[in-house]
């Protein structure tokens, strides 16, 4: 389609995006003119709206999002949002659409190129640099100002791309707030030069560098924005880690480490001391580790210390902090209740698998056993169990290092083996605390799995976990740590083994089949002409370009059953004990990893990467 022939030198008008909008065929003459006779009313209370989000007068309603606020259904049955608007005006102007990631923008190009006043007024945010062109989102195609600026820079080559607007004044209101939040962080502690850290500071004593108050307002806002940043991002954790010259903040998404900041040097110990003084660390101790929980609250997009005034989401933070060459280095484990807190059906369990897990849960006593690496969602399994379990007829005690999260249904200990409280200790004690289930963080040591097995005889139901690869192996994990066969086949009731796996992103997935070489290698029998249909992530600005989105658990679930037992009573190799599961209906992980692919959930590579051949 050609570009209107229209003055350039007004924005795009709401009367002349409808009319891009019929001759797209989305609406019709009908639905536009009704559009028309309401529109001052609908951008009055949108100005309302918009006030009283952000407490600012005169707002912009851009045609995108006032036609969006209607809600009109279009042609082909769907309703017309604001996307589908810009696209829509994108295609009649010759440009390109896009969806703004703000991992992939670079804050510091943004800052430099163009001041926080420039960039609201004309509602444009700078993407990036493709090649030599430099890429700038707007909202409106016409932006007369900012087509001025760059015919007065024809050395400069730019491509101008359209946006949603409120997806550009965030990520404005985001940068310009955390750049200047650190300008003026490294202001205020008056250093110009870097400071190098702990590991050169034998050599270059004199740089020791200003400590800054821990309630400093610039370092308060920027610790505030980060916080608030991951919970949007949906991270799972946080990572600042000094460098040479600069700090990197990174964020866990999706089980990979994304880049999304960088600190000056001098800021680091600022920021540090901030985050230390919030999870109530010594501030002045910088040679040895620390371990400490931050507990937040966030309702009506604020970040706030300590438990909620009102209701709101309170989400538990775990901090470690450890010196490293160049500083102290802070992981920050983020425990969502949204996402540890889950209903036992949401977990991803096959129907038949979920019934099973069930049946365990429902016993009056026996050991349960959760295995896999770290990372793959155990705790979540453990603690969505022990919910269900939640009654105040029972008394449930759980024993950690650390305690992942605090919750109030839940007597949880935490070991501390500088005061001799270890997990074998702390279990021989709470077995006199007349406990009905027993939680216990991970079997890693022959005394707590000897005093596991012995509070499962004892008419307790004990829950824990195991760090083995798969649910067969956990059997010869129990007689590594010397716990009789007998007692074996005697408590434990069965073993679930899990992993994650990424999901293919909804926005951008597509159907394809499954190649002959690549059903070999998932131990697929394919008969010649055969084909498996399966799913891919294109790849979009939703997911990143990765085609994957989301997580979910694949899960292997062995109930120890009586030729189980008897294995065990011989000791039997872990293999064959597999086989003996698989012949009693087990479905493991790489056939529940296949499942889901077949399903349309995750993607092959995924199924590869997250099981092998040795998953039973």
């Amino acid at each position: 389609m050609t570009e209107p022939a229209r003055p350039q030198s007004t924005p795009l008008t709401f009367d002349a995006a409808l009319e891009l909008i019929v001759q797209a065929r989305l609406l019709t003459r009908e639905q536009v003119h009704e559009m028309k006779l309401h529109a001052e009313r609908k951008r009055r209370l949108l100005e309302r709206e918009r006030k009283q989000q952000t407490g600012e007068d005169g707002a912009v309603i851009s045609p995108a999002e006032l036609i969006a606020a209607f809600q009109m259904p279009t042609t082909d049955g769907q309703v017309l949002g604001e996307e589908r608007v810009q696209r829509t005006i994108a295609a009649a102007y010759n440009m390109r659409f896009t969806r703004i990631d703000p991992l992939k923008l670079d804050a510091k190009l943004v800052s430099t190129l163009v001041s926080q006043a420039y960039a609201r007024r004309n509602c444009l945010l700078p993407m990036g640099r493709d090649g030599a062109t430099l890429v700038l989102a707007v909202d409106d195609p016409i932006c007369a100002e900012v087509r001025a600026t760059m015919a007065s820079r024809p050395d400069q080559p730019v491509e101008l791309v359209l946006a949603l607007r409120s997806e550009i004044q965030r990520q404005i209101a985001d940068i310009f707030q955390v750049r200047a939040n650190i300008r003026g962080a490294q202001v205020d502690l008056g250093v110009s030069e870097t400071d190098l850290g702990n590991l050169e500071q034998l050599v270059k004593l004199t740089a020791a560098g200003q400590q800054v108050a821990d309630d400093d307002r610039h370092v308060v806002r920027a610790v505030d924005f980060l916080l608030k940043y991951a919970l949007d991002q949906k991270a799972s954790d946080i990572h600042i880690e000094p460098k040479r010259e600069v700090s990197h903040v990174r964020l866990r998404i999706d089980g990979v480490l994304h880049t999304v900041n960088q600190l000056p040097k001098v800021v680091h110990a600022a920021v540090t001391s901030r985050i230390k003084a919030m999870a109530r660390l010594d501030i002045a101790e910088k040679r040895r580790p620390q371990d400490g929980r931050i507990k937040i609250s966030r309702d009506s997009g604020e970040v706030k210390v300590g438990a909620a005034e009102k209701p709101g989401i309170e989400v538990e933070m775990r901090i470690s902090v450890m010196p490293t060459a160049f500083g102290e280095k802070i992981v920050m484990r983020i425990f969502d209740p949204q996402t540890v807190f889950q209903d036992m059906g949401q977990l991803g369990l096959f129907p038949k698998q979920l019934e099973i897990v069930e049946t365990f849960i429902k016993r009056p006593h026996g050991l349960i056993l959760v295995c896999g690496p770290t990372g793959s969602g155990k705790t979540t399994t453990l603690y969505s169990a022990l919910r269900a379990l939640a009654t105040p007829t029972l008394n449930i005690t759980t024993i950690e290092d650390p305690i992942e999260m605090v919750v109030e249904a839940f007597n949880q200990t935490a070991v501390n083996p500088r005061v001799g409280l270890t997990f074998g200790a702390a279990l021989r004690t709470l077995l006199r605390q007349d406990p009905d289930v027993i939680m216990v963080g991970e079997i890693r040591d022959t005394e707590t799995a000897q005093n596991a097995i012995q509070a499962a005889m004892t008419g307790h139901l004990v829950l824990s976990t195991v760090h083995t690869n798969d649910a067969p192996s956990t059997i010869a994990r129990l007689l590594d740590l010397e716990v009789p066969p007998y007692l074996i086949s005697s408590t434990l009731v069965g073993v679930i083994s899990q992993r994650l796996l990424r999901t293919i992103c909804l926005s951008c997935r597509k159907e394809t089949e499954l190649a002959p070489a690549e059903a070999q290698l998932l131990g697929i029998e394919q008969r010649p002409g055969e084909r498996f249909r399966v799913f891919v992530g294109a790849g979009c600005n939703i997911c990143r370009d990765t085609g994957l989105k989301g997580r979910m658990g694949v899960y292997e679930v062995m109930p120890v059953t009586d030729k189980i037992r008897r294995l065990v009573l011989t000791k039997a190799p872990a293999a064959e004990i597999a086989r003996q599961a698989v012949q009693d209906g087990m479905v493991t992980l790489r056939e529940s990893a296949i499942r889901k692919m077949a399903l349309g959930l995750t993607s092959f590579s995924e199924v590869l990467r997250a099981t092998t051949d040795g998953d039973f």
